[in-house]
């Protein structure tokens, strides 16, 4: 009985680390050319790719009040993102763009750095492929608190504020932790996305990714 049991268990265990990287496997195959680049709720991912030409036709400067150097986001996004860098300084918080917009061969020169500094199976996990990134939207930035770096974000008294307020503003935390299986990527708390504020609640209070967001409606 017990080794019987014992068989099932560890035949149990490989159904899921197959199940596991059967999942994984299925980024970056069947991958489809995004036909929609302009649309404010634009999937890119591991599986949805813009062409290397796409650039957004209406990228603004965020005020270097609110970023470190010169960076851009699309209009919409740029004014919200302003307003709740604003809102947040009044409350005592410091909320910076470290990156927002960014185009095809950035993205190629920055993957490839991964690649070879660090090699594949990281540069996977941390960095898209270009095309593959959501900065060549115009949608997305990277932010960082008081501590003056974006890889301790989550170590920042901003953190918690952005994390339960952005959505207010119509960002969404994009890649958030417990679903890199679905989103293709690790955790990154610095990373946020403009959906519009309506979208962003829904994703918010129903604890959402993008990519469920989609199979959801």
């Amino acid at each position: 009985m017990e080794k019987n049991l014992k068989k099932a268990y560890y035949v149990i265990i490989g159904i899921l680390i197959l199940l596991f990287f059967n999942k994984e496997e299925e980024f970056y195959k069947n991958i489809k050319i995004i036909e929609n680049p302009d649309d404010i709720l634009v999937l890119v991912n591991k599986n949805n790719q813009l062409l290397s030409s796409y650039i957004p036709n209406n990228l603004e400067s965020i005020s270097l009040k609110y970023a470190n150097k010169d960076k851009y986001l699309k209009k919409e996004a740029k004014m919200a993102f302003e307003k709740l860098s604003e809102d947040a300084s009044k409350l005592g918080y410091r909320i910076v763009a470290v990156s927002a917009y960014r185009d095809y061969n950035y993205q190629n020169q920055l993957f490839n750095y991964y690649v070879k500094e660090k090699g594949l199976e990281y540069a996977l996990e941390c960095s898209a492929k270009p095309g593959h990134s959501e900065h060549q939207t115009g949608l997305s930035l990277d932010v960082e608190g008081s501590n003056k770096d974006y890889d301790s974000f989550e170590n920042s008294k901003e953190f918690d504020w952005m994390k339960n307020n952005s959505y207010k503003y119509g960002f969404i935390l994009r890649y958030p932790k417990g679903k890199e299986h679905i989103t293709g990527f690790k955790y990154e708390p610095w990373h946020y996305r403009y959906v519009g504020k309506d979208i962003a609640k829904y994703i918010y209070e129903n604890n959402l990714t993008l990519e469920e967001y989609f199979k959801k409606i």
